[in-house]
């Protein structure tokens, strides 16, 4: 394909989805014969909406240049990769999105997200969706996210129980301790060895996942610098964990500033009776150091919670310096 099939398939696209930025601003979406090209026309504001007409006029019913239909392009969004872990006996499959420009910025250093439940037919892929707003220039700090996919989740994320119907219903359960120590002694190192990362981590789940985010900071809080929970599955074990939540978070000592934000959707009874005895913890005793957000979604469902919740949480936890608190 010539240059000038390049830009006139990149500026078809460009002006498919135009909003009124800077040419500068699509740099990471083009490439160069078209960057090189944009470069003479950015500083005039009023060629992208001209821009945007002229190209859709020309590209208007023109499936493809040539007039036959391509054979299509794979959309690649991550790559993913596995760990034989000695702690877990098992192999484990993380996948990670890195964000536009890390290849070409060989002196930065990105924030990580740990996305527990982070299989790509798990949550990765509409996370991602959320770090990608950083690109599209919307208050977020670029970052990097891991997703740890699942194998038997139950096993892997709630503490043991004493519960009787809870270990006849899943007698696997129990092993969060090993996952955390392999999280803490594995995948953190291997993450860390291989890609630009800087000290900034939070750790991100949803219900089984989100008991162990709020376990991991009650037994363990220097692990991650931040930590999302949401909609917690605080009833689990009689609701144990959240019981002893006012002597754990009285006992948190941090090294390092740390965040937490919890949330939970339209859930009452003991779901709801375990968070608030989390957040009424807080209220007494979290802390100096723990800067922390409950911040209830009562319009959302268990099942609908998950996505504008890692959204009010990203926006907070890697806000630009701008709109930091």
């Amino acid at each position: 394909m010539v240059a000038g099939e390049v830009i006139l398939r990149e500026l078809v696209d460009l002006a498919s989805r135009w909003r009124p930025v800077r040419a500068s601003a699509m740099a990471t979406r083009i490439g160069a014969p078209t960057r090189r090209w944009l470069a003479a026309v950015d500083q005039e504001p009023l060629v992208w909406p001209v821009l945007a007409w002229v190209v859709l006029m020309c590209g208007a019913g023109m499936p493809s240049l040539n007039g036959q239909t391509s054979d299509g392009e794979p959309i690649v969004i991550g790559r993913s990769y596995t760990l034989q872990s000695d702690v877990l006996e098992q192999v484990r499959r993380f996948n990670v999105y890195l964000p536009p420009g890390y290849e070409e910025s060989e002196s930065t250093s990105y924030p990580v997200l740990y996305l527990l439940d982070g299989g790509v037919a798990e949550d990765f892929v509409h996370i991602v969706g959320i770090a990608a707003l950083a690109a599209d220039f919307r208050r977020i700090r670029p970052f990097i996210v891991v997703g740890v996919e699942g194998i038997d989740r139950y096993h892997d994320l709630v503490h043991p129980t004493s519960v009787e119907e809870e270990r006849e219903r899943l007698p696997t359960a129990g092993g969060s301790e090993d996952f955390r120590q392999f999280l803490a002694k594995e995948l953190r190192p291997a993450v860390t060895s291989r890609f630009r990362v800087s000290d900034e981590t939070v750790l991100i789940g949803e219900s089984a996942a989100g008991l162990f985010v709020v376990e991991t900071l009650l037994r363990q809080p220097d692990l991650f610098g931040g930590y999302v929970a949401v909609s917690p599955m605080l009833w689990w074990d009689g609701g144990s964990l959240s019981k002893a939540s006012a002597e754990m978070v009285g006992a948190i000592e941090l090294r390092s500033p740390g965040r937490l934000f919890l949330t939970i959707a339209d859930e009452g009874g003991d779901m709801r009776e375990g968070v608030d005895r989390v957040v009424s913890a807080l209220e007494d005793g979290a802390p100096r150091h723990l800067e922390w957000r409950f911040e209830p979604m009562e319009e959302e469902s268990h099942g609908t919670i998950f996505h504008p919740a890692a959204l009010a949480a990203v926006r907070w936890l890697f806000a630009t310096a701008e709109v930091a608190p």
